[in-house]
């Protein structure tokens, strides 16, 4: 499907004439559907598009394109752009025992249950049902791939109450990487906040998303996790929601994971 404007117009067009030789409103340009649909500025979108970042069905855009939402496929860091419409965005502080899924076949409880909102949300990534904390729930397909795509690096920061024996060579594993099936973890910071004995409390900052993967690192080096709360996610921490319970992100917050850049991540060329 071509851009609103024809191929042979390279998009640009201000309007089309209708039945009668009546001149149609114009199709909006590019950037003032990137605007609208979130993504920051008119200034923030243009410069999306002049850095390479956004395609019209298939093809590089141009600032001064103009673009029909309804017909044209946009995407920004090869992630699909949702027309325009109200976007919810949640911060839930999760208790243990609940799935992160939208629903469950087997009846069990979803963190869905803590939310009481009218439009349909989907979480943004997964917490294990014994893992507490920091989990975003939203209906912006486009935030929420681009916050898990891997190049993002999205940080993530876990409180690790765990029993075992830290040792100075058990820690440097750690900070280093560890072998897991589906390959070596990126290197971890990791914080000794508290140990006495055979327990200890750290503080666990990894960019990936494996599964289960704080509590496969800390028992590849001999650590039994036995409580886990994921504290931080990007720009976004705890303070001020207790758990259980939720909150709607301000619009800085929002903007603030939308500007997110990645080391080498979507769009960096």
């Amino acid at each position: 499907m071509a851009l609103a404007g024809g191929p042979e117009e390279g998009g640009a067009s201000r309007g089309r004439k209708g039945a009668g030789g009546k001149q149609k409103p114009a199709v909006p340009r590019l950037q003032k559907v990137l605007a609208e649909c979130g993504l920051g500025s008119r200034r923030r979108c243009e410069e999306l598009i002049e850095a390479g970042r956004v395609m019209v069905n298939g093809k590089a855009a141009r600032l001064g394109d103009r673009v029909d939402p309804e017909r044209d496929r946009i995407t920004v860091d090869g992630i699909p752009l949702q027309p325009k419409g109200e976007k919810v965005y949640i911060l839930l502080n999760k208790p243990a025992g609940y799935i992160t899924t939208a629903r469950d076949t087997r009846g069990r409880a979803t963190v869905m249950d803590l939310v009481h909102e009218e439009c349909r949300l989907f979480p943004v990534g997964r917490l294990d049902k014994d893992t507490r904390g920091l989990l975003l729930l939203t209906n912006d397909g486009y935030l929420a791939q681009r916050l898990l795509h891997p190049s993002m690096g999205v940080e993530k920061t876990y409180l690790v109450r765990a029993e075992g024996y830290l040792s100075a060579q058990r820690l440097a594993r750690l900070r280093k990487g560890i072998r897991l099936e589906e390959g070596v973890t990126a290197p971890a910071k990791v914080k000794v906040l508290a140990r006495k004995g055979d327990q200890c409390l750290l503080e666990l900052t990894i960019h990936e998303g494996k599964k289960r993967q704080i509590r496969r690192m800390c028992a590849a080096v001999g650590l039994r996790v036995v409580d886990l709360v994921r504290k931080r996610f990007g720009p976004l921490d705890l303070r001020g929601v207790a758990e259980g319970s939720y909150r709607h992100l301000t619009p800085r917050e929002v903007a603030s994971l939308l500007e997110m850049e990645g080391e080498g991540g979507p769009g960096k060329r």
